[in-house]
This record gives C-alpha cells, sequence and structure tokens, in this order.
C-alpha cells in the first residue's frame, strides 16, 4: 500500500527528553497514502474531524516542549486506519464516518484490511511500544498521555464540555487531573466525557500503559478552543499548568497492579 517515496506511519519528537513521559497523538494528520486516492474523498472532507484530530499536532507539540516529554504523532489519517482502535473493532476502519460516506473504505476485503493493519498499525504501536520501554529503561516507570480532540457537536448534539478527561481502570492521573481542571469555576470538564474509554476508544492507553501497569489518561480538547494558534498556545499553557504537579509526584511512578 504505501510507496517506498512515502512517508513512514509515525514521526518520533524528542525521544530523549528529561520527563518519564511520553505524549501520543494517534489522529494528528489527514494524510492518506496515494494508492488509496484520498479514499475518493474531497479536501473538505478530508480537512474535518472525521479525518483527523484538528489542532491536535500543534497541541501535542507545544506539550512536549512545555513538559520535556517525547512524543510520537501518527503520520496518516483515521480513516486509513484507526490507531486508537482495536483491530477486531468493527470502527477499525469505517466506511462512514459522523453521516459522511467513505467511499474507499466500502466493502474491502480481509487482505485489504491487513495490509493497513500490517503497514500502519502494527508499525506505529510498535514505535509507541519501543519508546515506553526506552523511557522505562532511563527513568524506570514511564507516564503515557495521548492527546485527542474532538467537535463541538456530533450528529446534531452539542457537546458542552472543553475538555475531557479519559481513562480505564487505574484512575491515578485522571482523578488529580480531574479535581485540579474542576478547581477553576471557567471550565467544562468532562469526566469520561464526550467518549469513555471504557468502551472501545481508549485502545493506545490500555495497551501501552495499563496493561503494563504504567500511569497513563487520554486528554479531549474541543476543536473550536483549537483552531488557532492563540487557541493552541492558551490551552498547552493550561494543561501544562494542570500537569505539572500531577508529574512531580514521586508517588506515581510505580507499576499499578489492578488484582
Amino acid at each position: 500500500m504505501l510507496a517506498e517515496d512515502e512517508t513512514p506511519p509515525f514521526e518520533i519528537e524528542n525521544p530523549d527528553g528529561a520527563a518519564a513521559l511520553v505524549l501520543v497523538c494517534d489522529h494528528a494528520r489527514n494524510t492518506i497514502p496515494c494508492s488509496l486516492r484520498d479514499l475518493g474523498l474531497d479536501s473538505t472532507v478530508l480537512g474535518e474531524h472525521v479525518a483527523l484530530d484538528n489542532g491536535c499536532e500543534m497541541l501535542a507539540r507545544r506539550l512536549m516542549y512545555l513538559l520535556d516529554g517525547a512524543l510520537i504523532l501518527a503520520r496518516y489519517s483515521r480513516l486509513v486506519i484507526d490507531l486508537n482502535r482495536h483491530l477486531a473493532d468493527p470502527a477499525s476502519i469505517l466506511s462512514c464516518s459522523d453521516r459522511s460516506i467513505i467511499p474507499g473504505n466500502q466493502n474491502l476485503s480481509a487482505e485489504q484490511r491487513l495490509c493497513r493493519a500490517e503497514e500502519v498499525f502494527v508499525p506505529y504501536h510498535n514505535a509507541v511500544a519501543a519508546q515506553v520501554e526506552r523511557v522505562r529503561v532511563i527513568h524506570g516507570v514511564p507516564v503515557l498521555i495521548a492527546l485527542h480532540s474532538f467537535t463541538p457537536e456530533l450528529a446534531g448534539e452539542p457537546r458542552p464540555w472543553e475538555i475531557g478527561v479519559l481513562w480505564t481502570d487505574d484512575q491515578r492521573m485522571s482523578l488529580p487531573l480531574l479535581r485540579s481542571l474542576r478547581n477553576d469555576p471557567n471550565l467544562c470538564v468532562g469526566d469520561n466525557q464526550p467518549y469513555d474509554a471504557r468502551e472501545h476508544v481508549g485502545y493506545t492507553i490500555e495497551t501501552h500503559g495499563g496493561a503494563n501497569g504504567f500511569p497513563h489518561v487520554l486528554i479531549e480538547v474541543r476543536q473550536d478552543l483549537i483552531e488557532t494558534e492563540a487557541g493552541i498556545m492558551i490551552w498547552a499553557d493550561l494543561l501544562a499548568e494542570h500537569l505539572m504537579p500531577i508529574l512531580a509526584d514521586d508517588e506515581l511512578y510505580h507499576r499499578w497492579d489492578c488484582d
């Protein structure tokens, strides 16, 4: 599927950051491999939330700088294959997303699905696993933070939250972050909103964080708040302000056993 001269499915920035931290951005870009011919979509659809998490790449880069952690960015659109879904999930490759039909995802064969998994999904997650292990060797226990953004409304339903904190079982990161954010009366904060990470949308943090007993959290920021560079800077600074005290707590850095 990928030509030799096409971009790899991931990009790693600041791999030797001083913090015991790995940031990931699963839906950073809307790039489609040339062989898939834009999946039959026009540039308007490819610029919308169905194809990428708008504003999230710049937010992740700014937060990487502020927290001095490593950052792994996905280079292909979520419409090629969703890196934050299990391969067995029906939503792994969508034929329709938020009322947009995806022509290039219709009636895919098992071989076509496998090709996308082998060339995009597996290399990306191998890179995340390798970076998490790299940080573990250096620092002992790494922290994993996944960054996403969400549309202000979905299927005609408004979403009032400005930021969402998503978690699965281990709440060492989510609980103090929720408490800290909710101390700001000007913020509308979602607890496992607008999605619930326990319901198939926390694959990356659970696979590379939860399954290893490492502290982790998924953060969602509403897209209209980070559609400009100024907005991105404001929200990156705000997130860093709330995350720094949590990351400075030595009690965070141990393996968690849910049993």
